[in-house]
């Protein structure tokens, strides 16, 4: 995988969880964050958390909450 592979996934899908990011190409979050790291300096793509359970019974993954999104050409 390079990183025009992660590119194109992120055109084709506009806005993706880091954890079905990391699926798709079968590494680890901790990796994908590296590779989506390389086009956030480009401007290519925008880091979006997303809002935690407030109430302390959720489980959730912090992969889960994390989201990137496609804003370049």
């Amino acid at each position: 995988m390079i990183l025009t592979d992660v590119k194109q996934y992120l055109q084709i899908n506009n806005r993706v969880a880091l954890i079905d990011i990391a699926r798709h190409f079968d590494v680890t979050p901790d990796a994908m964050r590296g590779m989506l790291e390389h086009w956030i300096r480009k401007g290519k793509i925008r880091h979006l958390k997303g809002n935690t359970c407030d109430k302390g019974c959720c489980q959730s993954n912090p992969a889960d909450l994390e989201i990137y999104e496609w804003i370049g050409a």
